[in-house]
């Protein structure tokens, strides 16, 4: 199996089973990931050599908006895609098996976690994986320590409050906070 090919499986959220010949690619693939994380994290490098580092991870070129504040990491990497003028801060951890599609005018705070597969809930098949997708729309403010689970949508505009756990989708111009999160707020669309 390829990693085109098991990206591909894992972002329509087919499961991996613990042992299979997936689940093995997957930790050949991590293995990359955390070698290209290692170089991106353990010295300094302009914001060209990030964006060249990240569009390496990613697999994709990113736009040269795009902006990250090291340390950052990923477990797998392939599955992130990210729009223009995104800025990613420091600490962030990103889970991308499942994917995680960005769009553009996104900020993420430090520390934020991203999350796309779950185990599963019988004891006998907890090695088992289940990738899900999340989707961040474009003009996202996603506050510091925030953590997005699997299978998560969050609208256009929306605002993600400092420490929020989003286990639901959130619609296009909330504000949600708390854990879980709820909404607090709605933007009107002029303000």
């Amino acid at each position: 199996m390829t990693e085109k090919e098991l990206s591909a499986l894992m972002r329509n959220g087919t499961a991996v089973m613990g042992g299979s010949n997936e689940h093995i690619c997957m930790h050949k693939v991590s293995e990359e990931a955390r070698e290209i994380t290692m170089r991106l994290n353990n010295s300094f490098h302009t914001a060209e050599e990030i964006r060249e580092l990240f569009s390496e991870l990613t697999g994709k070129k990113v736009d040269d908006t795009f902006c990250l504040f090291p340390p950052f990491h990923s477990d797998y990497g392939k599955n992130i895609t990210v729009g223009r003028n995104v800025f990613i801060n420091s600490g962030c951890c990103f889970q991308d098996q499942g994917g995680i599609e960005i769009g553009d005018g996104v900020l993420i705070g430090h520390q934020v976690v991203i999350a796309t597969l779950n185990h599963d809930f019988a004891p006998a098949r907890r090695q088992n994986l289940l990738p899900e997708k999340v989707t961040i729309g474009s003009n996202v403010w996603i506050g510091a320590h925030a953590t997005i689970l699997p299978g998560v949508t969050i609208g256009d505009n929306a605002i993600i409050g400092a420490g929020a756990v989003v286990t639901k989708d959130v619609p296009k111009n909330a504000v949600v906070a708390g854990v879980p999160a709820k909404i607090i707020k709605t933007i009107k669309e002029n303000e």
